[in-house]
């Protein structure tokens, strides 16, 4: 069982110029998918916004990023994530429950359309998380603690992969 930590950028509509960037810099395979694969935005302007990319260079640096939904608040200055993945399921869902006391919980940890459990937090230093189980079921849902408290509007938004093969419909 295996765990990894991952930045994670976030774009305002130009996330396949950004991460096709950093592919020139680090070289390496770039992967991307667009909202529209994975019918994630009813949104016919974000069909063929990226949902997910992900960058592995030759040296094994690893880069994701998205564009940020239109309905999404974006700040340039708060345009990275932390993204935690991996296979280790009660490892994982303890990182999430531990980083989501006294933080505020965005995306719930429970299954997602890809497969994988996924969750994603703002800790209380204000550091975004996103978690991904690979392979995780639905079980892992409701393991947030009681007193975490979800944003008004940013409940139910999609979900955030940081699995090399799942997309990411939604970013902090």
């Amino acid at each position: 069982m295996t765990s990894q930590i991952t930045p994670y950028l976030h774009f305002r509509d130009d996330a396949r110029e950004g991460m096709s960037f950093y592919q020139r810099v680090f070289g390496g395979d770039l992967t991307m998918s667009t909202f529209e694969e994975f019918e994630m935005s009813n949104d016919p302007v974000e069909k063929l916004k990226i949902m997910h990319a992900q960058l592995i260079a030759p040296n094994g640096l690893v880069l994701m990023g998205a564009d940020t939904p239109t309905k999404m608040d974006f700040n340039p200055g708060d345009s990275i994530s932390i993204a935690l993945s991996g296979d280790d399921e009660d490892l994982l869902t303890s990182y999430y429950n531990g980083l989501a006391e006294d933080g505020t919980i965005v995306e719930p940890l429970a299954k997602s359309p890809w497969g994988d459990s996924f969750g994603m937090l703002r800790d209380k230093y204000n550091v975004n998380w996103m978690v991904n189980i690979t392979g995780a079921g639905a079980d892992a849902a409701g393991q947030a603690p009681a007193t975490a408290e979800t944003p008004a509007g940013l409940a139910g938004e999609g979900n955030a992969p940081d699995n090399p093969s799942a997309p990411n419909p939604a970013v902090l």
